[in-house]
C-alpha cells in the first residue's frame, strides 16, 4: 500500500459555487465550505501516477466517488494499492474512493460525432438549472480555452501536486483536465450551491502547452434522487481538435436543502 499526505485546500472560495462558502454550507449541514471534488480527484491521481506516470496518463482509467467533504486545512491521506484508491480524513475515514488502471497497451481511438460542439448561450442568458433545460440527451456548449503550461504552475500548486513529471513534460494535470468538467457545466445554466459527487474517466491523450482545449457533450440522464436533483454528463476533452479524455461527469445540481431553506 502506497500512501502520501498532504494538507487539502479549498481553491474555490471565490467561487458562483457557494458550497464552497463557510456560511453557506454551514447552512447545508456541512463543518465548512468543501473543498472542490474535483481537487479531491487530483489528489487521488497521485497513486496511479506514481506508479505508472506518462502511460496512465495516456491511457489509463480512474472512477472517483466523494461520498464525505474533504475540508480546507485538514491533513489527508491518499491510499493506493495498484487498483483501489481512497482517501482519508484526519480520523482515518474514507471520504472519497474509487479505482485505477493502466487499460491496453494504446488509448482507444474515439471521434468527435458522438460528442456535438454545440454553442454555449452567453452569461446573462443562460437559464437557470432544472430538469427541462437539464433534459436527457440535451447538447451543451462547448467550453473552450488554451492551455498555458507557465500558468499550471500555480494550479499545480494549490492541488499541493508533488510529482514532477507535469512540470517536466509541460502538460496539463487529469484534476485540471476534469475541471473543464465542471466549467461547461456552468456555462451553459445558472447554478446555485451545488455538488460534484463523482466522475469516471479515460485517459486519451495529453495536453501540451499552446493547445487549445475543448471540452463538448450531452446530458447523459437528469433525475431526481432522495429529494436531490441529479445530472450525469458524457463529455469529450480535446487538444487542437484531437480526444485526449472522456468524462463521465455527476453532480447534485440542486441539493434538496435548497428547496428545505427556500
Amino acid at each position: 500500500m502506497a500512501t502520501h499526505q498532504l494538507v487539502a485546500f479549498n481553491t474555490a472560495l471565490d467561487s458562483d459555487n457557494k458550497i464552497h462558502d463557510d456560511e453557506v454550507a454551514q447552512r447545508f449541514g456541512f463543518t465548512g465550505g468543501l473543498v472542490p471534488g474535483v481537487d479531491v480527484y487530483a489528489y487521488l491521481t497521485w497513486g496511479p501516477v506514481q506508479q505508472w506516470g506518462r502511460e496512465w496518463l495516456e491511457r489509463g482509467t480512474m472512477s472517483a466517488r466523494f461520498a464525505l467533504p474533504t475540508y480546507d486545512g485538514e491533513l489527508v491521506t491518499v491510499n493506493w494499492d495498484g487498483e483501489v484508491l481512497s482517501l482519508t480524513n484526519p480520523a482515518g475515514t474514507a471520504v472519497a474512493q474509487g479505482s485505477a488502471a493502466l487499460g491496453s497497451d494504446s488509448a482507444p481511438v474515439l471521434g468527435l460525432d458522438g460528442h456535438p460542439l454545440g454553442s454555449k448561450p452567453a452569461k446573462d442568458e443562460r437559464p437557470p438549472a432544472g430538469p427541462d433545460v437539464l433534459a436527457t440527451g440535451t447538447v451543451l456548449g462547448a467550453w473552450e480555452a488554451n492551455f498555458h503550461a507557465e500558468r499550471h504552475a500555480a494550479y499545480l500548486a494549490d492541488v499541493r501536486e508533488t510529482l514532477s513529471i507535469y512540470g517536466e513534460l509541460g502538460i496539463a494535470h487529469p484534476g485540471w483536465v476534469l475541471r473543464t468538467a465542471n466549467w461547461i457545466l456552468a456555462d451553459n445554466v445558472v447554478l446555485g450551491p451545488w455538488i460534484h459527487v463523482g466522475s469516471t474517466v479515460t485517459n486519451l491523450g495529453l495536453i501540451h502547452d499552446g493547445a487549445l482545449v475543448r471540452t463538448r457533450g450531452t446530458v447523459a440522464s437528469s433525475y431526481e434522487r432522495k429529494g436531490h436533483l441529479f445530472v450525469d454528463l458524457d463529455l469529450l476533452v480535446t487538444a487542437d481538435d484531437v480526444p485526449v479524455a472522456r468524462i463521465d461527469h455527476t453532480a447534485i445540481y440542486r441539493p434538496r436543502q435548497v428547496a428545505e431553506l427556500a
